[in-house]
């Protein structure tokens, strides 16, 4: 099980995936790029935004395994 500080990091992590996924989904339908509410790509607030989406994804790729309940075989278990 995750510990509490875990569980927030995975949570704000979580969330900026989520941003990016569905900026990219709205990029692919549209052609317009949420991140040009922060000013462009060339903006230092887009770039930070994004920064801070690919770190998310990386964090979550790499701890996947450890915290996912899915992969764990935990879901199959019955509850206690």
């Amino acid at each position: 099980m995750m510990g509490h500080g875990h569980r927030g990091l995975h949570m704000v992590t979580l969330t900026l995936m989520v941003i990016g996924g569905l900026n990219w989904g709205v990029y692919a339908l549209t052609g317009w790029d949420v991140g040009a509410i922060f000013g462009g790509m060339a903006s230092s607030g887009a770039k930070v935004v994004y920064v801070l989406v690919g770190l998310s994804t990386l964090y979550e790729i790499l701890m996947h395994g450890k915290h996912c309940r899915m992969c764990k075989g935990e879901m199959d278990k019955p509850a206690m």
